[in-house]
């Protein structure tokens, strides 16, 4: 209950952090309750500012990305602190004219031409690596609906004629090395289609159920490690042909298919030691048989080096935007066997109590960064604990509600903004109006509030769109926050049909 009396005056925990040494393992937590006295205290709005799409910052706070309109240019800024002086006398309640501008708080460090010919820069794909040396952006001509049959291609998953991936130092802009993928449909929403773990990146070809093992070398260069999907070893191809050959032609299933496939098999034959109810059983898979071949590949994500967290499912749900209500399957498959580990149904409680007590396992969170290893979530923060099982008993189907949990999973590889004033252990808010994952949301009227989880009181207040307030409510409007990861300050950027961008910027003066 200490810590429900410290003093909430800055100079006093000054005073304490220099008295009082933190436990082992928990200075940067200790550093981390200063935000409840450091948080952005005043409002620019409509900020003078380039009509550009802004994306995100990296995590360790050096880069904001933006996008071009006309999606074809990369712009990579620096943060920077607001600075400014006066000639004349300045009203100290009163930023000056000159300071209420964008590069006052932002300074371009380069842009460049990124997409090419008929291509566009998909504005909602940006991952970039732990040493935050390179970042990985996407480049796509249109989707088209009315795909032309192809061997080895699913039915009813779009495609896209080109997908370009671009490898950018961010230092300096220059593009090191492009991976293209042609006829093929990649997720690229979100960043869905891909994850990045240490130097490692995984690609999900939807179209041709291909999960695609690239390592991102210390030169620049993508290297395409393995493919995952027809074959699951190197040799797999050359041992198949060479049985052709020999008269043993005709159809194969894919290789992970295949897996999929033998490990239900094997887990229905092994469960069951009486004949009898091992039959029964057995009938069960076989009747299920062609609902298990027609199963798809949605989201991949790695568990670390050797694992991967593979998401399966039906091809309608795999390429719509709602899959809670449709029956998926996620399997635990290793690399270097080529074995899947385990199996669990999308309405599995088992799958949920892992989730549920082991979530930061889900995101392999990168490691270096000292500002990621701490985005809350219910497997390391009781306030976020109990939120979920307020929402766990208000459900009205058990079943429902796993479902609807396990869609967040495969994890959506850094979509999660590590500022501290989303840690829930400081700071309380309503999560239907913002929180840090990355997602547009619908505009309120009203300011939202971050209230001090220690002292229930109002610390400060975001509200996107201009100052007046006054809008037509009739208007669909969405907005977007982004937070730096660890400076006080944060963008509102609201969006209306037909209409300018809104941009405000909320930062400590």
């Amino acid at each position: 209950m200490a810590r429900y009396f410290r003093s909430s005056n800055l100079a006093s925990r000054v005073f304490e952090r220099q008295l009082i040494s933190p436990r082992p393992g928990a200075t940067v937590n200790t550093i981390r309750q200063f935000y409840e006295n450091l948080v952005p205290s005043y409002t620019i709005y409509d900020i003078d500012c380039p009509d550009y799409s802004f994306r995100k910052f990296t995590d360790d706070g050096k880069y904001f990305v933006a996008f071009s309109r006309n999606h074809q240019d990369l712009i990579v800024y620096r943060p920077i602190w607001l600075t400014y002086s006066c000639n004349e006398e300045c009203d100290p309640h009163e930023l000056p004219p000159k300071a209420k501008k964008f590069d006052s708080f932002f300074k371009q460090l380069y842009s460049i031409p990124l997409a090419s010919g008929n291509e566009y820069i998909c504005k909602d794909f940006f991952l970039y690596m732990e040493c935050h040396r390179f970042g990985l952006f996407a480049t796509s001509t249109a989707q088209s609906n009315e795909s032309t049959a192809t061997e080895g291609a699913i039915h009813g998953v779009p495609l896209i004629e080109k997908i370009t991936f671009h490898l950018v130092r961010l230092e300096d802009g220059v593009i090191l090395d492009e991976k293209a993928f042609c006829n093929d449909f990649i997720n690229l929403a979100h960043s869905i289609g891909a994850y990045m773990y240490e130097d490692l990146l995984c690609i999900v070809s939807l179209r041709y159920q291909t999960i695609h093992i690239l390592q991102i070398r210390d030169s620049g260069n993508l290297v395409e490690v393995r493919s995952i999907g027809a074959f699951c070893r190197e040799d797999d191809e050359l041992f198949l042909h060479s049985h052709v050959q020999t008269g043993y032609a005709g159809s194969f299933l894919p290789g992970i298919k295949q897996r999929l496939l033998s490990y239900i098999f094997c887990k229905t034959w092994n469960e069951v030691p009486d004949q009898t109810l091992r039959v029964q059983h057995l009938k069960k898979f076989y009747f299920h048989f062609q609902d298990y071949v027609d199963l798809i590949i949605w989201k991949v994500q790695f568990l670390d080096r050797h694992h991967l967290f593979v998401k399966f499912g039906s091809v309608d749900g795999g390429v719509s935007r709602s899959t809670d209500q449709n029956l998926a399957f996620f399997a635990v498959y290793n690399m270097e066997t080529t074995d899947i580990v385990s199996l669990h149904q999308n309405s599995s409680e088992e799958l949920y109590a892992l989730f549920e007590q082991f979530y930061d396992h889900f995101h392999a969170n990168p490691q270096a960064s000292s500002h990621g290893k701490f985005i809350s979530s219910h497997s390391n923060d009781i306030h976020a604990l109990d939120q979920l099982r307020v929402i766990k008993n208000k459900a009205s189907s058990s079943s429902q509600f796993v479902k609807k949990m396990m869609t967040s999973l495969p994890y959506t590889c850094q979509s999660q903004s590590p500022s501290p004033y989303f840690d829930l252990s400081l700071f309380r808010y309503d999560e239907k109006l913002i929180s840090a994952i990355d997602r547009h949301r619908h505009c309120t009227e009203h300011p939202i509030k971050f209230i001090s989880v220690r002292q229930n009181v109002v610390k400060f207040k975001i509200k996107p769109g201009s100052d007046s307030g006054a809008s037509d409510s009739r208007i669909k409007r969405i907005s977007s926050f982004l937070f730096h990861p660890f400076f006080p300050l944060a963008l509102s950027i609201q969006q209306t049909y037909m209409q300018p961008t809104v941009l405000n910027i909320h930062f400590r003066r």
